[in-house]
């Protein structure tokens, strides 16, 4: 079982990377936070992997950091989440924010990652809220303000996903509206968000 490759990356894109390993290529299956933080192609980088077998294939995942490899691992243990799912949450949410909604019971929090459903968000409270306390993560709890903030980030960026805009562009024109304006209600930033992107 491959646990752990250290080489270059060869190739990346959203949810899939290829690491040259001494002149053999391995491909990953990415959350997106990985696949943000992973580097540029022929960057150097270490990755842990979880190796999933099944009768017909055989895939590697890949993360940057133990959190999000414990997470997945967790996440597939639940009933009726595999591993497609499980890189799902993780590309919907931060790993830390994912620990933080299932402590909080955030449900509503959950089903706004795409493909999970409210009987799937809720099972995923139920089961890895016992087990995230062997993880001994830190949550920092954020302040009503900060909460809010993430919130309204987090809305216009799905917002904009829905109307056919990629992730990366999406955070970027968010980033840009509320940095300009912090205080605008939804709809006044998405009305700006769009006018930014029509450009």
């Amino acid at each position: 079982m491959i646990a752990f490759l250290r080489g270059r990356v060869l190739d990346k894109q959203p949810n899939r990377i290829i690491v040259d390993v001494q002149g053999v290529g391995y491909e990953l299956h990415v959350p997106l936070s990985t696949y943000y933080d992973i580097g540029e192609e022929g960057s150097e980088v270490s990755v842990r992997v979880y190796t999933h077998v099944r009768e017909d294939a055989l895939q590697l995942f890949g993360f940057l950091t133990e959190l999000e490899r414990q997470l997945f691992e967790r996440l597939i243990s639940i009933n009726g989440i595999g591993p497609k799912l499980a890189i799902a949450v993780l590309s919907g949410l931060d790993p830390r924010e994912l620990v933080a909604a299932v402590q909080r019971g955030d449900v509503a929090r959950l089903v706004s990652i795409p493909g999970v459903g409210k009987k799937t968000a809720e099972r995923i409270v139920l089961e890895l809220r016992d087990r995230l306390q062997q993880l001994a993560v830190p949550v920092i709890a954020s302040t009503p303000a900060t909460a809010g903030a993430d919130r309204l980030r987090i809305d216009l960026i799905s917002a904009l996903q829905n109307l056919g805009y990629h992730r990366p562009q999406a955070e970027k024109a968010v980033e840009s509206t509320l940095a300009s304006s912090p205080d605008a209600t939804f709809e006044d930033a998405l009305r700006q968000v769009l006018r930014e992107l029509m450009r």
